[in-house]
């Protein structure tokens, strides 16, 4: 099998999710492909913010606006860094997780997709749906779900 060529793995600043960018910047390191690294947002008044938050609760990691989702993929960047990775983007998208890793996929021509494992052992992950299991349900790609909880 030959190595991948261009790995996109996303994150929301969550612990879980830079485990994820760890695994995907050492795959990325020892294929020599291109690392994307990708932060979903939405954009939101205070109010929408504090509301999420209450209801969310332990689970409120979706990245609110574009600052916070820039530096998420600054810190993100300087995790890939010191896994080895050499090449890398990153990328802040407003909208859902896992449309926007879909969609920079298949913009990009990635051939592997790194989520972590967050949500998806979860009573809600399994009524609801995960970010993992409709990553790897819906990317067309390979998917490398990390055990990271």
């Amino acid at each position: 099998m030959a190595a991948y060529t261009t790995v996109v793995v996303g994150t929301d600043g969550s612990d879980s999710s830079f485990r994820a960018v760890d695994r995907a910047a050492a795959v990325s390191a020892d294929s020599g492909a291109q690392l994307v690294i990708v932060c979903a947002y939405y954009p939101a008044r205070q109010g929408d913010v504090e509301k999420a938050q209450d209801v969310l609760r332990d689970e409120a990691y979706q990245v609110v606006g574009s600052a916070p989702a820039e530096d998420t993929l600054q810190d993100a960047r300087d995790r890939a860094v010191r896994a080895g990775a050499t090449k890398i983007d990153t990328v802040a998208v407003v909208g859902e997780p896992v449309e926007t890793l879909r969609k920079v996929v298949s913009e990009r021509s990635a051939d592997l997709l790194v989520v972590g494992n967050r949500g998806l052992n979860t009573l809600t992950g399994r009524i609801l749906g995960s970010v993992p299991s409709e990553a790897a349900r819906k990317s067309g790609v390979d998917v490398l779900i990390v055990h990271t909880t």
